[in-house]
């Protein structure tokens, strides 16, 4: 009955936030609450049944979820841009070695472990062994002052290619395709997958940030954004699970592709997102972790648990050693420790892996309580590791800051608060030799031209390498700016013109007055990585 949904939904989601209170005094994570108010309503009270109608709110959380770590904590453009580095090097052998190692218990490699998974099911709880949370490296790093520093950039932006690496392994497993794979129905999916992927991510980032801006400025309905956002949610789900794919991998994706929406959207979208999803969806989806909590993995061989602790938790940690060794990394250790963290994300997937019925009760109940010590007890670990680490090199420079970690400091900062009104600019009638004896600076390759408060252009330097030497005193900047280029306003945010930096390869933008549309001023990446690390450092 709907009425016994609901009131069990009720005693789930007040209890879930009255322990989260209680807990936090303890400095325990939100899901570990959570999930002890589902074993206490669950296996220990037998109040509250996971069976029913409620499964139906629980299947919108995970959804919810998955769209909110593609929205909020996966950077599309900061995984393209690390991914060219070395600390992509250092992701994929970490990856790799540790599924390898984790696929020798899940698959029963050699030996037999006591369990029956199946291909798919191996292969997914292979990846949820191997992934690494970026979200508890990031706070861990933030918390201990490391996260601008070099040992800091390298795991971050390792974390961040490994955890999508990952998420994308076991969202491949939880199809319906993975159960019985064959070489004609793998192709098929691929082409299945190619096409989803492309219409999701055309849909995402070129099609619905402009109807919504124009159905903004037009309609001037509240919370439109996230309406649409929600609505198209649930169909990209849907198509999803229509090509055998699960519906959470589709969320994620849709999430991480919506990274063009302008700040102004993005802000009254997340906090409309969050709301439901903490107040509502996350505590109610964790809290059934708890619910299907049980002892029956007692059942199972003690070398098998034994096997399932330690045999994925060594070749995560070789592997994250080898990778930043291959990489060249200066402490390799520490980045491995580092790249140990888990999260939420974990038992989020798996209790995926259970409603897909890839896992049972016995090794569900395990694997959560893995996680959990994971969560416990990694964070202090690591930060205990990165604060003793050699923080005797200087501060990262702008070219290698990630483009997701520069987004952490960038909340409610507009471009007219960074701005530096007295600049001077070149002319267009200045020669190209003068112009680079005089005007340009270290780690900057772009630079505005403007004259009389009106806009010109922009002249990159890799461009004047066309220019013949002897032709530089006899031309003037004017005839090598480049016009048509992008601009920013003095009232947009600046994550905004971060975002135009990072899409047209520019390191400065123009910024002109919205109203006058008058020159004012330039921003340049440099000028953003300043006000970040000044965020990061806080008052002297």
């Amino acid at each position: 009955m709907i009425y016994e949904a609901l009131y069990s939904a009720g005693l789930l989601i007040v209890l879930s936030k009255l322990l989260e209170g209680v807990l936090r005094r303890f400095r325990l994570n939100a899901i570990v609450a959570y999930t002890a108010a589902g074993i206490l309503l669950g296996p220990v009270t037998g109040i509250v049944d996971p069976a029913g109608e409620v499964e139906v709110l629980l299947g919108i959380g995970i959804f919810l979820f998955f769209f909110l770590i593609g929205l909020d904590g996966l950077d599309i453009s900061g995984f393209l841009a690390a991914i060219r580095g070395r600390c992509s090097v250092a992701a994929v052998v970490s990856v790799l070695t540790s599924l390898l190692a984790a696929l020798v218990v899940t698959f029963n490699i050699g030996f037999d472990f006591g369990h029956e998974l199946g291909f798919a099911g191996s292969l997914a709880v292979a990846g949820v062994l191997s992934l690494t949370s970026l979200g508890v490296v990031a706070k861990v790093l933030n918390d201990e002052g490391k996260l601008r520093t070099p040992i800091g950039i390298e795991m971050f932006t390792t974390a961040l290619i490994a955890e999508l690496l990952v998420l994308l392994v076991v969202g491949f497993s939880v199809g319906e395709h993975a159960a019985h794979p064959t070489p004609a129905g793998l192709l098929r999916l691929v082409g299945q997958i190619a096409g989803f992927v492309l219409v999701t991510w055309l849909l995402a980032s070129r099609v619905i940030p402009p109807v919504i801006v124009s159905l903004r400025r037009l309609l001037r309905v509240p919370q439109l954004s996230f309406a649409v956002v929600l609505g198209v949610l649930f169909l990209v789900v849907t198509g999803a699970e229509e090509i055998g794919l699960h519906g959470s991998l589709g969320a994620l994706l849709f999430g991480a592709a919506l990274f063009r929406l302008p700040h102004q959207v993005r802000r009254e979208l997340v906090p409309a997102m969050r709301s439901a999803a903490d107040g509502l969806f996350v505590p109610l989806f964790f809290s059934s972790a708890g619910l299907y909590l049980g002892m029956s993995f007692t059942a199972l061989p003690g070398w098998t648990i034994a096997a399932l602790v330690a045999i994925p938790a060594v070749g995560k940690f070789a592997g994250a050693a080898l990778g930043a060794a291959a990489a060249r990394f200066e402490q390799p250790l520490v980045a491995a420790t580092g790249l140990m963290a888990k999260g939420i994300a974990e038992i989020a997937l798996l209790l995926v892996l259970r409603e897909s019925g890839l896992i049972g009760a016995d090794l569900f109940s395990l694997l959560v309580l893995i996680m959990l010590g994971y969560i416990l007890f990694m964070p202090p670990i690591i930060g205990r590791v990165v604060q003793r680490a050699s923080s005797a090199a200087s501060p990262a420079t702008a070219g290698s800051l990630p483009p997701s970690l520069l987004r952490f400091a960038l909340d409610d900062i507009i471009v007219g608060d960074v701005i530096d009104a007295s600049r001077a600019f070149p002319g267009p009638s200045v020669p190209v030799r003068s112009f680079a004896e005089h005007w340009v600076v270290a780690d900057q390759q772009d630079y505005v031209v403007a004259e009389h408060g009106k806009l010109v252009g922009i002249v990159s330097l890799r461009l004047l390498r066309y220019l013949p030497r002897q032709a530089w005193a006899g031309t003037p900047l004017g005839n090598v700016t480049r016009a048509n280029t992008p601009n920013t306003w003095s009232d947009e945010p600046v994550e905004d013109a971060l975002q135009q930096m990072t899409e047209a390869s520019l390191s400065v933008l123009p910024v002109l007055d919205r109203e006058s549309k008058r020159f004012v001023g330039a921003i340049t990446s440099q000028e953003i990585v300043e006000l970040v690390t000044s965020a990061a450092r806080g008052p002297a």
